[in-house]
């Protein structure tokens, strides 16, 4: 293979569409934007103008709050988790920990860490050490005869 035969798949770089080259190009003349008007001079943004009325954006009331450092969590359910141990991707033996879970590819990032919810069941006895976990999903291992630790300060309800 030498350097002038590499090219893209098929379809895979689409061409810009280029405007005002004459009227030969199907978007000559007027370039696809019309004949006058504002819509069809550069520098406008017309999005929420209301002909000097105050915008609707303006008028309604600004509700809620974004808190800027809010931990994100990964989420995994139980259910997946049973069904990671019945493929052989997971463990049961071994402690199940954060980084085994993303390496099985139960989820693809850990984010702010691990919160297990309690969808679907599970069956198999397992150790798991996670960021967070809900009341519900610690009874269910438990009930399965498995245990689960929450890190301190993680999204958890207390065992």
């Amino acid at each position: 293979m030498k350097l002038n035969e590499l090219a893209d798949n098929a379809g895979a770089a689409k061409k810009k569409k280029r405007v005002a080259r004459g009227p030969g190009s199907g978007k000559g003349k007027t370039a696809g934007r019309g004949i006058k008007g504002q819509k069809s001079r550069s520098g406008v943004a017309i999005g929420g103008y209301e002909g000097g009325q105050m915008p609707l954006y303006r008028r309604l009331p600004k509700r809620g709050f974004t808190k800027p450092n809010a931990k994100e969590y990964a989420v995994v359910n139980l259910g997946m988790i049973e069904k990671f141990i019945g493929a052989g991707k997971l463990d049961a033996k071994a402690e199940i920990t954060e980084d085994a879970l993303v390496a099985a590819g139960v989820t693809s990032d850990k984010r702010d860490g691990i919160r297990v919810l309690a969808k679907g069941e599970i069956k198999t006895k397992v150790t798991l050490n996670v960021t967070g976990a809900s009341a519900s999903a610690i009874e269910a291992v438990k009930k399965a005869g498995g245990s689960i630790t929450v890190k301190a300060g993680g999204a958890a309800a207390a065992q």
